[in-house]
């Protein structure tokens, strides 16, 4: 088999509500579809989301290195993914997005061609995922009553978005609490907006509402501060936009920085780095959360598929596409009910695509 052809465009998804975090307001959700065509008649869908505040990426780039990327990937083996990784490598730095939108259509070829979902070609049992809910920046007042609804809805999980005010922060966790009861798991991600000391108040204040993990406390390059946190709070210390390689993973590891990492696809390059970040970190003792950009569902199906096939990563963020309009341009993939996806058991990840 060889890859004939690799397409890609960008599709408008609609985004009702802005999405708040500490480094900025996201108000757009245009994402790139990519197509890899094989000369059997196998073709697989993939895709790149941009993330200005954290990957540096946007459409119009990704669009552009993926039309750079096909120049050295036409006539490759699709199945050969490792090779072509090293491929993309080579010929281009960073740009994980647009390599993720590639390697998610290579393994959806993968799984069309040996007649399996993906959850089972990584190595899964089962295709049911349990996501948390995001609960973004807003009045600590309505932040809790969207955390009411959504475990209403039959989430069990949530992951709080905090950082622009402390007080506003701890104010917004104790109402979370009060609206939700004592046996929802809240996690807090403040998106590198606090610095050691404020973490390690504002940690002891949300400990007293049963929050024990912090997801990328500090900036991204302070690891020193990382390994602070560790060795002076009594919580878990998650990275998320310190790690976007195995050799970041490695680095963390090595100075004893983490309790956890948080993968996303779009800034490590897809799942084939993904499960190698995965691998070191399950060999470190460090346990592992899939995450998400504002992906649509193909994005999402293939995050959902990593998790179900890998013990060490112990959660999931995989809840973008719930605040998404993809107007009917992709079907399938997967269903949700409560916090619960359930994986397709077609070939690949199972999804339809409009190109």
């Amino acid at each position: 088999m060889k890859i004939t052809d690799i397409r890609a465009k960008i599709i408008h998804l609609g985004l009702p509500k802005p999405v708040v975090i500490s480094r900025g307001t996201i108000t757009t959700a245009d994402t790139v579809v990519v197509q890899v065509l094989t000369d059997e008649g196998i073709s697989g869908y993939g895709e790149g989301t941009g993330a200005t505040l954290i990957t540096g990426e946007t459409p119009e780039t990704i669009l552009g290195a993926v039309r750079l990327l096909r120049e050295e990937l036409i006539g490759t083996d699709p199945l050969a993914i490792g090779h072509i990784h090293r491929t993309m490598d080579r010929a281009l730095v960073g740009n994980g997005s647009a390599k993720a939108a590639i390697d998610i259509a290579l393994y959806d070829i993968m799984g069309k061609a040996l007649g399996a979902p993906l959850y089972k070609i990584l190595g899964g049992v089962s295709g049911k995922v349990e996501t948390d809910m995001t609960i973004l920046i807003d009045k600590p007042s309505v932040m809790a009553k969207r955390a009411k609804e959504v475990v209403e809805q039959g989430f069990r999980f949530l992951k709080v978005k905090a950082g622009a005010d402390p007080h506003q922060d701890i104010e917004a966790i104790r109402l979370i609490r009060e609206a939700v009861g004592p046996d929802i798991h809240i996690k807090v991600d403040a998106n590198q907006a606090w610095s050691v000391s404020e973490c390690l108040w504002i940690m002891e204040e949300l400990s007293k509402y049963g929050v024990d993990v912090v997801e990328q406390p500090t900036r991204y390059w302070d690891s020193d501060g990382l390994v602070q946190l560790r060795r002076k709070g009594r919580f878990t210390v998650m990275a998320d936009e310190s790690c976007f390689t195995p050799q970041d993973a490695i680095a963390l590891i090595k100075k004893d920085a983490v309790d956890m990492i948080n993968i996303k696809l779009m800034k490590c390059g897809g799942l084939y780095r993904a499960l190698e970040i995965n691998s070191i970190c399950e060999a470190s003792g460090i346990a592992c959360m899939v995450g998400c950009m504002i992906e649509s569902k193909l994005a999402i199906a293939a995050g959902a598929a990593l998790v179900a096939s890998q013990p060490n990563i112990r959660l999931a963020d995989l809840d973008s596409f719930l605040s998404l309009d993809d107007r009917g341009q992709l079907r399938g993939g997967f269903t949700i009910s409560g916090g619960e996806i359930t994986l397709s058991e077609e070939p690949g990840l199972g999804i339809e695509v409009d190109m």
